[in-house]
């Protein structure tokens, strides 16, 4: 018995040690975003200070100003466009992904690993490196600050890591249950509809929110390729930064809105997106 106590005691000690590490490491992964929401609710003189005034005067002059409160420019245009930019790619990326990671997984084509490879290798390429050949495409074919040309960019930047992760998503669906619903005559559409995109859905939710926040935070190709039109919110963001000084309070205003989107999606989705990341799809 006391041996049995002395384990118990030493895997509890273990699992306290543990669960201690991870609230330390949640607190610092927590605290500049807890910052950042507290110095927009300084005033710029207070958010200036160093070290931060904690028990400064809270008000929302920087939320007033981020709106367009005092004569400046709205940033509704720019949130909308990049909700059109990051939802409808979304979207575009799963429909097209999901069809491809089935081929891949339940029904896969000769050399799959190499195909998954070719796939991945896509995204090592620089980002700034293909940047000057899709400016002068977007040029020629005048569709420079046209919302449509991020989708385009976007669809195809998060397609590939989209299938590379649902590949391994789909491989963990029982190819009986797919076996079945075609012996009861279900075509291909039914079956990824129906029976495929159900039982992988934590693994398709932590697909499409990754790509979200890619196609959400996405600023190179956005600063290049976008003027009036067409500007999505980190391009806005960054424009709080100029010659005349940083306005800390205002900047953190803005950061903090911009982010809620993202936040509230990846708290809506948080229990099929640990399902997900931990290839969970079916227990």
């Amino acid at each position: 018995m006391s041996n049995v106590a002395v384990r118990t005691s030493g895997r509890f000690r273990s699992g306290a040690g543990l669960g201690l590490v991870a609230w330390l490491a949640g607190i610092v992964f927590f605290l500049p975003i807890a910052w950042m929401a507290l110095t927009s609710f300084h005033s710029e003189a207070d958010a200036a200070t160093n070290p931060p005034s904690f028990g400064a005067a809270l008000t929302l002059d920087g939320y007033r100003e981020f709106f367009g409160a005092g004569g400046g420019a709205s940033p509704w245009p720019s949130l909308i466009n990049s909700m059109v930019a990051s939802v409808t790619s979304t979207l575009l990326v799963l429909l097209l992904a999901l069809p491809a990671a089935y081929a891949l997984s339940i029904r896969p084509v000769k050399k799959w690993t190499d195909v998954l490879f070719f796939f991945l290798s896509t995204k090592m390429l620089p980002v700034v490196a293909g940047l000057l050949p899709i400016y002068l495409f977007a040029k020629n074919t005048d569709m420079l600050d046209n919302i449509w040309l991020l989708v385009i960019l976007y669809t195809s930047m998060n397609l590939p890591i989209a299938v590379w992760m649902m590949q391994s998503f789909l491989a963990e669906v029982p190819v009986a249950i797919i076996e079945a619903a075609r012996v009861d005559g279900a075509k291909l559409p039914t079956v990824l509809t129906r029976v495929v995109a159900p039982i992988a859905l934590p693994g398709i939710a932590a697909t499409s929110l990754i790509c979200f926040i890619f196609s959400w935070n996405e600023l190179l190709f956005a600063r290049v390729l976008t003027g009036v039109v067409a500007e999505t919110a980190p391009v806005f963001l960054t424009g709080f930064i100029t010659s005349q000084g940083l306005f800390l309070a205002k900047v953190c205003a803005a950061s903090l809105v911009i982010s809620l989107p993202v936040l509230a999606a990846g708290f809506a989705a948080q229990d099929k997106l640990v399902q997900g990341l931990s290839l969970g799809a079916v227990k």
